[in-house]
Protein backbone atom coordinates (compact mmCIF):
# COMPACT_ATOMS: atom_id res chain seq x y z
CA UNK A 1 0.00 0.00 0.00
CA UNK A 2 1.28 3.37 -0.71
CA UNK A 3 -0.32 6.72 0.15
CA UNK A 4 0.76 9.00 -2.89
CA UNK A 5 1.84 12.42 -1.96
CA UNK A 6 -1.54 14.15 -3.25
CA UNK A 7 -3.54 13.24 -0.88
CA UNK A 8 -1.38 14.61 2.21
CA UNK A 9 -2.76 16.44 5.30
CA UNK A 10 -0.14 18.27 6.72
CA UNK A 11 2.58 18.51 4.11
CA UNK A 12 4.78 15.54 4.82
CA UNK A 13 2.27 13.37 5.75
CA UNK A 14 -1.34 11.64 4.36
CA UNK A 15 -4.62 12.97 5.14
CA UNK A 16 -5.85 11.43 8.03
CA UNK A 17 -9.39 10.39 6.94
CA UNK A 18 -7.43 9.11 3.56
CA UNK A 19 -5.09 7.05 5.11
CA UNK A 20 -7.61 5.52 7.19
CA UNK A 21 -9.97 4.70 4.42
CA UNK A 22 -6.66 3.02 2.67
CA UNK A 23 -5.81 0.91 5.75
CA UNK A 24 -9.80 0.77 5.75
CA UNK A 25 -9.53 -1.61 2.66
CA UNK A 26 -7.51 -4.34 4.06
CA UNK A 27 -9.89 -5.01 6.90
CA UNK A 28 -13.22 -6.96 6.53
CA UNK A 29 -16.11 -5.39 5.23
CA UNK A 30 -18.53 -3.63 7.15
CA UNK A 31 -17.79 -0.75 9.63
CA UNK A 32 -14.53 -0.36 10.46
CA UNK A 33 -12.06 1.40 13.08
CA UNK A 34 -8.67 2.67 12.14
CA UNK A 35 -6.49 4.43 14.67
CA UNK A 36 -3.46 5.82 13.77
CA UNK A 37 -0.37 5.41 16.02
CA UNK A 38 2.23 7.74 13.66
CA UNK A 39 1.71 10.24 10.68
CA UNK A 40 1.04 8.19 7.70
CA UNK A 41 4.39 8.58 5.55
CA UNK A 42 4.01 9.55 1.81
CA UNK A 43 5.35 7.93 -1.46
CA UNK A 44 6.49 4.78 0.23
CA UNK A 45 5.64 1.39 0.20
CA UNK A 46 3.71 -0.08 3.30
CA UNK A 47 3.15 -3.57 4.62
CA UNK A 48 0.53 -4.88 6.79
CA UNK A 49 -0.29 -8.41 8.45
CA UNK A 50 -3.66 -9.69 10.07
CA UNK A 51 -3.86 -11.48 13.33
CA UNK A 52 -6.46 -12.15 15.64
CA UNK A 53 -9.18 -9.59 13.49
CA UNK A 54 -6.73 -6.52 13.70
CA UNK A 55 -5.14 -5.56 10.58
CA UNK A 56 -1.40 -3.87 11.72
CA UNK A 57 0.26 -1.67 8.59
CA UNK A 58 3.59 -0.78 8.84
CA UNK A 59 6.19 2.05 7.84
CA UNK A 60 9.76 0.79 5.82
CA UNK A 61 11.27 0.63 9.47
CA UNK A 62 8.76 -1.49 10.70
CA UNK A 63 6.98 1.39 12.84
CA UNK A 64 3.58 0.93 13.16
CA UNK A 65 1.27 3.51 11.17
CA UNK A 66 -1.91 2.42 12.15
CA UNK A 67 -4.22 -0.52 13.14
CA UNK A 68 -7.60 -1.50 11.77
CA UNK A 69 -10.19 -3.96 13.33
CA UNK A 70 -14.08 -4.29 12.42
CA UNK A 71 -17.07 -2.83 14.55
CA UNK A 72 -19.91 -1.08 14.82
CA UNK A 73 -21.05 2.17 14.54
CA UNK A 74 -24.52 3.50 16.47
CA UNK A 75 -27.51 4.05 13.72
CA UNK A 76 -28.32 6.92 15.95
CA UNK A 77 -24.65 8.75 15.50
CA UNK A 78 -25.59 10.57 12.62
CA UNK A 79 -25.06 14.58 11.52
CA UNK A 80 -29.00 15.53 11.26
CA UNK A 81 -28.56 17.17 6.71
CA UNK A 82 -28.91 20.70 5.85
CA UNK A 83 -29.68 21.48 2.23
CA UNK A 84 -27.27 22.00 -0.86
CA UNK A 85 -28.41 25.42 -0.50
CA UNK A 86 -27.48 25.80 3.00
CA UNK A 87 -24.50 24.02 2.81
CA UNK A 88 -23.03 26.14 0.36
CA UNK A 89 -24.12 29.08 2.28
CA UNK A 90 -22.82 28.11 5.23
CA UNK A 91 -19.05 27.00 3.15
CA UNK A 92 -19.01 30.82 2.62
CA UNK A 93 -17.97 31.48 6.24
CA UNK A 94 -15.37 28.62 5.85
CA UNK A 95 -12.98 29.31 9.40
CA UNK A 96 -10.02 27.62 7.30
CA UNK A 97 -10.03 30.70 4.33
CA UNK A 98 -8.63 33.15 7.24
CA UNK A 99 -6.32 30.72 9.51
CA UNK A 100 -6.10 27.10 8.43
CA UNK A 101 -2.88 25.39 10.06
CA UNK A 102 -2.23 22.85 6.58
CA UNK A 103 -3.76 25.26 3.76
CA UNK A 104 -2.87 22.64 1.39
CA UNK A 105 -4.51 19.32 2.68
CA UNK A 106 -6.22 17.27 0.27
CA UNK A 107 -9.42 17.65 1.66
CA UNK A 108 -10.00 20.97 2.83
CA UNK A 109 -7.21 23.48 2.10
CA UNK A 110 -8.10 26.05 0.31
CA UNK A 111 -5.19 26.42 -1.58
CA UNK A 112 -5.45 23.07 -3.60
CA UNK A 113 -6.67 23.59 -7.13
CA UNK A 114 -9.76 22.74 -8.08
CA UNK A 115 -9.74 19.18 -9.22
CA UNK A 116 -6.76 18.22 -7.77
CA UNK A 117 -8.34 17.97 -3.60
CA UNK A 118 -11.56 17.68 -2.81
CA UNK A 119 -12.07 21.79 -1.60
CA UNK A 120 -14.24 20.73 1.57
CA UNK A 121 -15.21 24.22 3.21
CA UNK A 122 -16.88 23.27 5.94
CA UNK A 123 -18.59 26.19 7.36
CA UNK A 124 -20.54 26.65 11.00
CA UNK A 125 -23.58 26.57 11.66
CA UNK A 126 -25.08 28.56 14.50
CA UNK A 127 -25.54 25.49 16.64
CA UNK A 128 -21.82 24.76 15.67
CA UNK A 129 -22.57 22.01 13.56
CA UNK A 130 -20.69 21.89 10.07
CA UNK A 131 -21.93 21.75 6.89
CA UNK A 132 -19.89 21.66 3.01
CA UNK A 133 -21.73 20.91 -0.05
CA UNK A 134 -19.07 18.19 -1.99
CA UNK A 135 -19.58 17.65 -5.60
CA UNK A 136 -18.46 14.00 -6.00
CA UNK A 137 -15.35 13.70 -8.35
CA UNK A 138 -15.56 11.46 -11.42
CA UNK A 139 -12.81 8.62 -9.74
CA UNK A 140 -14.98 7.82 -6.64
CA UNK A 141 -13.87 5.44 -4.23
CA UNK A 142 -13.86 4.16 -0.61
CA UNK A 143 -11.47 6.11 0.82
CA UNK A 144 -12.42 9.07 -0.68
CA UNK A 145 -15.56 9.22 0.96
CA UNK A 146 -13.34 8.68 4.54
CA UNK A 147 -11.79 11.35 3.31
CA UNK A 148 -14.61 13.75 2.77
CA UNK A 149 -15.73 12.37 6.28
CA UNK A 150 -12.82 13.60 7.92
CA UNK A 151 -12.43 17.24 7.78
CA UNK A 152 -15.91 18.24 8.00
CA UNK A 153 -15.72 16.80 11.42
CA UNK A 154 -12.82 18.22 12.74
CA UNK A 155 -13.79 21.59 11.65
CA UNK A 156 -16.61 20.85 14.33
CA UNK A 157 -13.49 22.01 16.77
CA UNK A 158 -11.92 25.05 16.67
CA UNK A 159 -8.64 24.14 14.60
CA UNK A 160 -7.96 27.47 13.53
CA UNK A 161 -7.11 28.24 17.12
CA UNK A 162 -5.22 24.81 17.81
CA UNK A 163 -4.24 22.67 15.84
CA UNK A 164 -5.54 19.04 15.65
CA UNK A 165 -4.83 15.78 13.82
CA UNK A 166 -6.82 12.67 13.56
CA UNK A 167 -6.46 10.11 15.82
CA UNK A 168 -8.74 7.47 14.93
CA UNK A 169 -12.06 7.21 12.44
CA UNK A 170 -14.83 4.90 12.66
CA UNK A 171 -16.99 4.54 9.77
CA UNK A 172 -19.69 3.02 7.87
CA UNK A 173 -19.62 3.65 3.91
CA UNK A 174 -23.33 2.12 3.03
CA UNK A 175 -23.12 3.26 -0.32
CA UNK A 176 -21.04 5.32 -2.73
CA UNK A 177 -22.43 8.34 -4.86
CA UNK A 178 -22.68 8.91 -8.14
CA UNK A 179 -19.84 10.45 -10.12
CA UNK A 180 -20.75 14.32 -10.22
CA UNK A 181 -23.44 13.92 -7.61
CA UNK A 182 -24.25 16.80 -5.15
CA UNK A 183 -23.81 16.12 -1.80
CA UNK A 184 -23.64 17.20 2.00
CA UNK A 185 -21.36 16.48 4.34
CA UNK A 186 -22.21 17.70 8.28
CA UNK A 187 -19.93 17.33 10.88
CA UNK A 188 -20.45 18.17 14.72
CA UNK A 189 -18.32 18.25 18.07
CA UNK A 190 -20.09 16.13 21.02
CA UNK A 191 -17.49 16.20 23.52
CA UNK A 192 -13.96 16.90 24.98
CA UNK A 193 -11.39 15.40 27.00
CA UNK A 194 -7.75 17.12 27.46
CA UNK A 195 -6.21 16.95 24.57
CA UNK A 196 -8.76 15.04 22.62
CA UNK A 197 -11.57 16.18 20.79
CA UNK A 198 -14.78 13.38 19.38
CA UNK A 199 -17.03 14.30 16.87
CA UNK A 200 -19.33 12.76 14.32
CA UNK A 201 -19.59 13.33 10.60
CA UNK A 202 -22.31 12.11 8.00
CA UNK A 203 -22.49 12.06 4.11
CA UNK A 204 -25.78 12.51 2.43
CA UNK A 205 -26.85 12.06 -0.88
CA UNK A 206 -28.29 14.24 -3.80
CA UNK A 207 -31.82 12.87 -2.45
CA UNK A 208 -31.11 13.10 1.10
CA UNK A 209 -30.18 10.01 2.44
CA UNK A 210 -27.24 8.92 4.39
CA UNK A 211 -24.51 7.53 2.45
CA UNK A 212 -21.73 7.05 4.94
CA UNK A 213 -21.37 8.41 8.91
CA UNK A 214 -18.46 8.25 11.27
CA UNK A 215 -16.94 9.24 14.13
CA UNK A 216 -13.43 10.65 15.35
CA UNK A 217 -11.12 11.41 18.27
CA UNK A 218 -8.85 14.11 17.50
CA UNK A 219 -5.79 14.93 19.10
CA UNK A 220 -4.33 18.77 19.93
CA UNK A 221 -1.08 19.26 19.15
Amino acid sequence: MIIDSRFNGPPDSGNGGYSAGMCAQLAPVGTVEVTLRKPPPLDVQLNWQEEDGVVRVFDPDGGLVAEARSTTLDPDEVVVPVSWDEAVAASASYPGFTAHPFPTCFVCGPERLEGDGLRLFPGRLPDRRTATPFTVPDQVAPELIWAALDCPGGWAVPLEGRPYLLGRLTARVDSLPAPGERCVVMGAMTGEDGRKAYTRSSLYGADGGLLAAARATWIAI
